[in-house]
């Protein structure tokens, strides 16, 4: 009998170090999430692909995980969203254009870019045939659509240079809601639109045949930039750190889960999924700081400068108007910006 009872407290000693070691393993495989308080922040954003992560780390419930509870405000452009920030609207704004930017560079304001999370290839010219329009010289003297201040006003303008024209050799008109940007050109209020998707392929779709399209960016990205102010940065440097490990996180869900996330940027932007597709195979979803920011930005100065759409002579510093260290402790080997 008490052979029979050594045995039982041996199968059972030894049952009870095996479940200790497999829950110390697992314990040790499975990421750790935040333990500390739940603290809330405001984001904007515009409804562009620019968001994409943005969408994923709120779907996913990444931002809880890591102890943020996020409020999403919606705004119609980034510029918008940018100019809500700064307002006191939000405390960071996500998916903006670098153009809104340099603007702010040139007004001194206290913005500061502190990550990128896309780069995309979303401005098109979208123009109506039955206005005399086959080529790219016939835009001369016509009424084209844009919105002015965004992104889109830079890429219309570098168009028209590169194939010999001016913005003052064209009539623009100001569109600034989604509803003038979808259907200014089928109506014909416009002869042409140079606006970002997915409204360019919503426009071209209602003009079927009568649709002439033309890519605007002529191989260059346009960035979608983490923006918030130095005020805010500096005073809560932990709630920006446990912001951009979400977007990594949401960047590593997107490299695990395609196809969910392709669903998920289907959903938000309410498109079809051969949009969607094609948004894929164009552009960039991750998180970094790149020099080719700064590059881009400065010739868009040069460019704001020529046009006088500034009183300013000299292009900023725009590594002043970039704040990197939040990323490097987040993500370090994705930033390489030169100082």
């Amino acid at each position: 009998m008490k052979t029979k009872i050594t045995r039982f407290k041996g199968r059972a000693l030894l049952f009870i170090s095996a479940f200790v070691f497999l829950s110390g393993f697992v314990s040790a495989c499975t990421p750790q999430g935040y333990s500390g308080p739940v603290q809330s922040i405001s984001v904007a954003w515009s409804p562009f692909e620019h968001g994409t992560l943005l969408w994923i780390a709120d779907d996913q419930n990444i931002f809880s995980q890591n102890g943020l509870n996020v409020t999403l405000r919606k705004y119609d452009t980034g510029a918008g969203s940018l100019d809500g920030m700064l307002k006191g609207e939000a405390d960071i704004t996500l998916g903006i254009s670098e153009l809104p930017m340099v603007r702010k560079a040139f007004e001194k304001s206290n913005a500061r870019i502190i990550g990128e999370i896309s780069r995309v290839e979303q401005i098109y010219l979208v123009s109506r045939k039955d206005r005399g329009i086959q080529k790219v010289s016939d835009l001369k003297g016509k009424r084209i659509g844009t919105t002015i201040g965004t992104i889109a006003e830079f890429y219309l303008g570098r168009f028209l240079a590169i194939n010999g024209l001016t913005m003052q050799e064209v009539n623009v008109v100001d569109l600034k809601t989604p509803e003038q940007w979808e259907n200014s050109v089928a109506e014909g209020i416009v002869d042409a639109e140079a606006t970002a998707q997915p409204y360019a392929d919503l426009a071209a779709r209602k003009l079927g045949s009568n649709a002439i399209v033309w890519p605007a960016q002529g191989g260059q990205y346009v960035f979608g930039l983490v923006v918030s102010s130095e005020d805010w940065i500096t005073q809560h440097p932990e709630l920006v750190n446990r912001f951009l490990k979400s977007l990594a996180q949401a960047e590593e869900y997107l490299d695990r889960h395609p196809a969910e996330a392709k669903a998920l940027m289907q959903k938000r932007l309410n498109v079809d999924a051969s949009f969607v597709d094609s948004a894929w195979s164009r552009d960039q979803f991750s998180l970094s700081l790149e020099r080719s920011l700064v590059t881009a930005m400065e010739d868009e100065a040069r460019w704001m400068i020529k046009n006088n759409l500034t009183t300013a002579k000299e292009v900023p510093n725009f590594n002043n108007f970039i704040y990197e260290e939040p990323l490097k402790a987040v993500k370090p080997d994705s930033v390489n910006i030169i100082r």
